[in-house]
């Protein structure tokens, strides 16, 4: 089965070829660290046509931030259509015909925005999506971004957060799996005392632990980023650089830390 790949290789590894479809899985990290640099980036990749190794996909993105943004969107895309000429295609005749008809307004057109200001907004959107992914072919991805942040904020019933996040992780898997479809959730993270240290750990804390099929940290070491496998029943715990350039998720080079949501 494809995977949605990364652009970067070391990732890509770990990941045992890219982001998997008909899973769910959860990305953390601290802000800046780059989640929505990710998820942009993957809501690009799942769009590289048949003819390159790819999906020729659409993506939905939620977002629940306020942190998606168009030039970025933009960016990650030029660079994507620049890579793409050094990508080998399955046919000649067909690779100049992509290339030339590949343009930044196609990419942005092929990613499905919602925006969700409120919990209730959250539920209502991702309750919807079986109903449009039926009314939108090819929908490969779908971006949750993140899907923690209107329930950390204000919410003091934590039996009713605790049903509603487990009713929504029920559809997201269900989606994911009736739609052959990537699941990607954006979380933020908290500190646990573990073994006497701290250690940053997704939010919401372990009843959310198993909404997922993957889980992937996002952490610095130093001035480099890295990816880690922190849970999944069929990739290996391992960890890789990545950085984040202005075409996006790249291999680790020797770029100044810039911080990024």
């Amino acid at each position: 089965m494809k995977r949605i790949v990364t652009f970067c290789e070391d990732l890509d590894v770990i990941l045992g070829g890219g982001i998997s479809r008909k899973e769910v899985t959860e990305v953390g990290g601290v802000p800046g660290i780059g989640k929505t640099q990710l998820g942009i980036q993957l809501a690009i990749n799942v769009q590289i046509p048949v003819e390159f190794g790819g999906l020729g996909g659409k993506a939905i993105y939620i977002d629940t931030e306020g942190s998606f943004m168009v030039e970025r969107v933009c960016q990650i895309a030029e660079a994507c259509i620049e890579k793409l000429k050094d990508i080998p295609c399955s046919s000649e005749r067909k690779v100049e015909e992509c290339r030339t008809k590949l343009k930044v307004d196609d990419f942005l057109s092929n990613i499905f925005y919602f925006r969700a200001c409120n919990y209730t907004e959250q539920i209502a959107v991702i309750n919807s999506m079986d109903k449009f992914i039926e009314e939108h072919d090819k929908v490969k991805i779908i971006i949750v971004d993140s899907v923690t942040f209107h329930f950390r904020q204000d919410f003091e019933d934590l039996a009713l957060r605790t049903r509603l996040l487990g009713g929504m992780a029920q559809k997201l898997m269900r989606l994911a799996e009736k739609y052959d479809t990537a699941v990607v959730l954006m979380n933020q993270v908290t500190t646990k005392m573990s073994g006497g240290s701290f250690q940053l750990v997704p939010a919401l804390g372990e009843s959310w632990s198993h909404a997922c099929t993957n889980r992937v940290l996002l952490y610095w070491n130093g001035d480099n980023r890295f990816a880690y496998i922190d849970k999944s029943p069929s990739l290996r715990s391992a960890s890789a650089p990545f950085s984040i350039t202005t075409g996006g998720i790249c291999n680790l080079e020797h770029y100044k830390r810039i911080k990024m949501t």
